[in-house]
C-alpha cells in the first residue's frame, strides 16, 4: 500500500527540526562556514556578468554569444545537480563541500589560463581567439560544477540549521546576504580593473579578480578539512536506500523546481542585460566603471533586501514574502520597459530613468530564492538531499533565460528583452499563490 504523500510532513521531520533548534549555539561554526560558501558561489557566478561585456568587445560577439560564458556556468547545473544530490546523500555535507571547492579551484584556474595568451594586439587577438574563448568557456563550465555542488550543500544545511519553516527561511535570507555582498563587489571590481575604455578591454584585465577567487577557494579548502559539520539525516540515509524520484511525489516540489528555474534566470538576466544596455556604444555608452557601479547597486539592493527578509522572516511566511516581491518585480520591470531613457542623477550616478527601475528589482529578487526553496522542500524528510540536487539541476535557468533574452535583444533591443523576465516573474506569483499550497 502506498503512503499518501502528505504524510511525509509528520513527526520525523518535526522532531529533527526541534532537535536542531535545541543546539543552535553549537551550530554557529557550521552556519558561518555555510555563509562563506554562499559568498563564494556569487563571486564566481557573478564574474560571468562583466566578462560577457569584455568578450563581446574583445571578439566582436553578438548579444547571444556574449552570454555563452554565463550559459556554460549555469548549464553545468543541469549535468551536476543529480550527481551532487547523490554525493550529498551518500557521502555527507563535509565531503561534498570539499569536493565542490576543489572543482571550483580547477574551474577558476582554467579561466585564468584564458588570460595567458597575448591578446593585446589585433593580430594576436585574431590568432588566439579560439584558444582564449575556449579556455574561458571551459573554465566557466567547470566552475559551474562547483557552484552547483556548493548550492546543493549550503541550502538544505542552512534550512535545517535554522529549524525549517519561517526560521529556516530567515537563515537562508541572512546567508543570501553574504551571497549578495560578493555579487555587489564583482562588477565594481572588474569595472575598475578594466578602466574607462571598454573597447580596449580583454580578459587579461580580470587576472586580479581571478587571483582573489583562487585564494578564496584555497582558504575554504583548508577551513573545511579542519572543520566538523553536522550531518542531518546521514544515519537514516545509510540505513535506507532513498528513491531518487521520491521527491516528485510532492506537487509543491514539482512547482517549486519550475519556479527556481525561472527565478535564477530573472536574477541573472536583470543584471547581465543592464550591464550590456548601459555600456552599449550605440546607446547609453557609459564607462565600464560607472556601469559596473550601477550593476553593483542592483546586487547591493539584493543584499539590503535579504537583510530585511532575514529580519522579518521569523514573522512573515515564505508565501506572503514571495507573493509581495513577485508582484512588485512585475511592476518595476514594466516601468523599466515603458519609461523613457531620460538621464537623471541619483546618489551621484547619472543614468537613464528606466534603468533605475531595473536596479530596484534587486530588492525583489533578493528574497525569492529562499522563499521558493523553503516552500518547495519543507517536509521532504529523507528526500531533502536528493531534492536539493534536483533543485540545482533547475538552476540552469540562469543560463537559458539570459540566452533567450539575448536572442530577443539581437532582433529588437535590450529593453524589449525584459519582457522575457516579466513572463517568468508572473509564474512566480502563480506559484506563491496557487502552486505552493499543500493539498490536504
Amino acid at each position: 500500500m502506498k503512503v499518501p504523500w502528505h504524510t511525509y510532513f509528520n513527526s520525523k521531520p518535526k522532531l529533527e527540526m526541534d532537535n536542531i533548534k535545541q543546539h543552535q549555539s553549537k551550530n554557529i561554526p557550521a552556519i558561518v562556514i555555510m555563509f562563506c560558501l554562499f559568498g563564494m558561489i556569487s563571486f564566481v557566478t557573478g564574474f560571468q556578468n562583466p566578462c560577457g561585456v569584455i568578450v563581446k568587445e574583445q571578439f566582436g560577439l553578438s548579444d547571444l554569444e556574449s552570454q555563452l560564458g554565463n550559459f556554460a556556468n549555469f548549464i553545468a547545473y543541469a549535468f551536476m545537480g543529480f550527481p551532487a544530490g547523490l554525493i550529498l546523500q551518500n557521502k555527507g555535507y563535509k565531503f561534498t563541500a570539499i569536493t565542490a571547492v576543489l572543482i571550483g579551484l580547477a574551474g577558476v584556474a582554467l579561466m585564468f589560463a584564458s588570460t595567458l595568451p597575448d591578446t593585446t594586439t589585433a593580430e594576436m587577438m585574431t590568432q588566439n581567439k579560439t584558444l582564449v574563448y575556449s579556455l574561458y568557456i571551459s573554465g566557466a563550465f567547470v566552475a559551474g560544477f562547483s557552484m552547483c555542488t556548493l548550492n546543493t550543500v549550503v541550502n538544505p544545511m542552512l534550512n535545517l540549521l535554522g529549524g525549517g519553516g519561517k526560521t529556516g527561511n530567515q537563515l537562508l535570507q541572512f546567508g543570501g546576504a553574504t551571497n549578495s555582498l560578493c555579487a555587489t563587489i564583482v562588477p565594481i571590481l572588474v569595472g575598475y580593473l578594466i578602466g574607462g575604455n571598454i573597447a580596449q578591454a580583454t580578459l587579461i584585465n580580470t587576472r586580479t579578480a581571478l587571483y582573489i577567487a583562487m585564494a578564496i577557494f584555497f582558504v575554504a579548502f583548508i577551513v573545511l578539512v579542519n572543520s566538523k559539520l553536522p550531518e542531518p539525516n546521514r544515519e537514516a540515509n545509510n540505513k535506507e536506500k532513498v528513491d531518487i524520484w521520491g521527491a516528485f511525489r510532492f506537487p509543491v516540489f514539482v512547482g517549486g523546481i519550475i519556479a527556481i528555474f525561472l527565478y535564477v534566470g530573472i536574477e541573472v538576466g536583470v543584471a547581465n542585460f543592464l550591464n550590456l544596455y548601459l555600456t552599449d556604444k550605440n546607446g547609453v555608452a557609459m564607462t565600464t566603471e560607472l556601469a559596473g557601479a550601477i550593476v553593483g547597486s542592483y546586487w547591493f539592493l539584493m543584499l539590503i533586501g535579504r537583510l530585511i527578509g532575514g529580519s522579518v522572516g521569523g514573522a512573515v511566511s515564505s508565501r506572503t514574502m514571495l507573493t509581495v516581491v513577485s508582484l512588485l518585480c512585475i511592476v518595476l520591470l514594466i516601468c523599466g520597459i515603458y519609461l523613457p531613457q531620460t538621464k537623471v542623477t541619483m546618489l551621484g550616478y547619472t543614468l537613464p530613468l528606466n534603468a533605475i527601475f531595473f536596479v530596484l528589482c534587486g530588492l525583489c529578487t533578493s528574497v525569492m530564492w529562499g522563499g521558493i526553496f523553503n516552500l518547495a522542500t519543507e517536509g521532504l524528510g529523507k528526500y531533502t538531499a536528493i531534492a536539493s540536487g534536483i533543485f540545482m539541476v533547475m538552476v540552469c535557468g540562469g543560463g537559458i533565460l539570459p540566452l533567450l533574452q539575448g536572442f530577443v535583444a539581437d532582433f529588437s533591443d535590450y529593453v524589449t528583452s525584459y519582457w522575457v523576465l516579466v513572463a517568468a516573474t508572473a509564474y512566480l506569483l502563480f506559484y506563491a499563490q496557487v502552486g505552493s499550497r499543500k493539498k490536504a
